[in-house]
C-alpha cells in the first residue's frame, strides 16, 4: 500500500500548484481522502478531504474559495489545485486515505495510510 504526494514547489504569493496524490496497493474507491499539511513544531492539520464518490467535499475556513480537492478513482489519483497562495500556506502537505467511503474528516487519526509528504513554500 503507497500513498506518492507530488506537485509541491516554491510559488510566489498568488501563485498556484496542482498536488497529486497517486494511490496503489489498493482500490482508491472503498476510501475518503484527505490532504494535511505540517510546518515544523505544530502538529498536522486538516485541509481537505472528499468522499469517496466525491459528493462530499470540505475545507477548512482559511482554503475555502482558494483550493479545490477532486478526485479519479480510474486513475487512483487525488488532487489539490491550491490558487492564490499565501506565505501562510508554506507547509509539508500530506495525502491520507480513510478506508470509509462516505466520510470526509479533516482529523487525522481515522486516516489508515499516509504518503510522504511534498513540500509547499510560499514566498517572494
Amino acid at each position: 500500500v503507497q500513498l506518492q504526494a507530488s506537485g509541491g514547489g516554491l510559488v510566489n504569493p498568488g501563485g498556484s500548484l496542482n498536488l497529486s496524490c497517486a494511490a496503489s496497493g489498493f482500490i482508491l474507491d472503498d476510501y475518503a481522502m484527505g490532504w494535511f499539511r505540517q510546518t515544523p513544531g505544530k502538529e498536522r492539520e486538516g485541509v481537505s478531504c472528499i468522499s469517496s464518490n466525491a459528493q462530499i467535499t470540505y475545507h477548512r475556513n482559511s482554503v475555502k474559495g482558494r483550493f479545490t480537492i477532486s478526485r479519479d478513482n480510474a486513475k487512483n489519483t487525488v488532487y489539490l489545485q491550491m490558487n492564490n497562495l499565501k506565505p501562510e500556506d508554506t507547509a509539508v502537505y500530506y495525502c491520507g486515505a480513510e478506508r470509509a467511503p462516505w466520510a470526509c474528516r479533516l482529523t487525522r487519526y481515522e486516516y489508515d495510510y499516509w504518503g510522504q509528504g511534498t513540500q509547499v513554500t510560499v514566498s517572494s
